[in-house]
């Protein structure tokens, strides 16, 4: 069996190739999704809570706008 899976593969292994691509693409875009999430909702947390904003996350710009 195990030979079969061998031959498999170097049949197939472009296919091989494009899977792991994909997988480590959509991997890659999931966790940097997850952490921009993470910092917005801190940021947004932090605005509802009514604590003055972090001089660093750009968000003060538009806090001035709004005043």
């Amino acid at each position: 069996m195990g030979m079969l899976d061998i031959e498999i593969i170097a049949r197939h292994w472009f296919w091989w190739a494009m899977t792991a691509a994909c997988v480590v693409w959509y991997s890659t875009i999931t966790v940097y999704v997850a952490f921009k999430g993470i910092f917005d909702i801190r940021n947004m947390l932090k605005r509802l809570s009514g604590k003055p904003n972090d001089p660093q996350d750009g968000s003060s710009a538009a806090a001035e706008v709004r005043d």
